[in-house]
């Protein structure tokens, strides 16, 4: 008489959870204790990928190849005996398809600033699996912690425009768990805002008033200068 067949225990033996299209992954599905021949049958969503039979106490390796997202998801394995009803199903393992990440964009509300303002400065990148993982430079001096983002959401960084040192470049990368996958943004540069000065709005004021007399001036010629002139005749 076969064995009590136990549930089988579903292995990852080549590959990684997190996977790239186009990867190759391998699992290994046994049920100990049991007595060959015994048939494993691999399955994605209830839905039968590959069946093989073992006639000794070896596991069933399946190798499968992610070649869209539709691959990707929950697998199971069940045992059973050949002309046997039933069977016993594995624990199951999950895929999850990584994505790169587009190139960020690195922005700001204001392109102009002066000294003792302060300023913020985001990035974000559209595409790519999260989390994702931001930092922040001046020139090539890092000027913040790396900044995890589990949503799809910008990194924010504030800053104080101190000296004419603030003034100078910007830039971000970011990052995610898909392989040498590390893109920079565009380059930011803050402006110097033209201060005015505080007499400004003084002089225009004056010089819009002497306009006003000079114009009534020239209106009020014929109506009083030209009469004048003429009765003084």
């Amino acid at each position: 008489f076969p064995e009590m067949m136990s549930n089988p225990k579903l292995l990852l033996v080549q590959g990684t959870l997190n996977v790239v299209m186009k990867q190759n992954v391998t699992l290994s599905c046994l049920s100990e204790p049991g007595s060959p021949p015994v048939r494993y049958t691999l399955f994605k969503h209830n839905q039968q990928v590959s069946a093989l039979n073992r006639s000794d106490l070896s596991p069933a390796l399946f190798t499968l190849t992610i070649s869209s997202a539709s691959d990707v998801g929950e697998y199971k394995c069940k045992a059973e005996y050949n002309n046997s009803s039933g069977g016993k199903y594995s624990n199951s393992l999950n895929f999850t398809l990584i994505e790169p990440i587009s190139k960020p964009v690195l922005s700001s509300p204001t392109s102009e600033a002066k000294k003792g303002q302060n300023v913020t400065l985001s990035c974000f990148s559209e595409n790519g699996s999260l989390p994702i993982r931001y930092l922040f430079f001046k020139g090539t001096q890092t000027i913040s912690p790396q900044m995890t983002m589990q949503k799809r959401e910008a990194a924010v960084i504030f800053l104080f425009i101190n000296s004419l040192s603030d003034f100078g470049t910007y830039k971000c990368k970011a990052s995610n768990s898909f392989p040498n996958n590390t893109k920079y943004s565009n380059a930011f540069n803050f402006t110097l805002a033209e201060e005015r000065s505080h007499s400004q709005p003084l002089i225009i004021s004056l010089g819009l008033i002497l306009l006003l007399l000079i114009i009534g001036f020239a209106l009020a010629i014929p109506f009083f200068v030209i009469p004048l002139y003429k009765a003084s005749e």
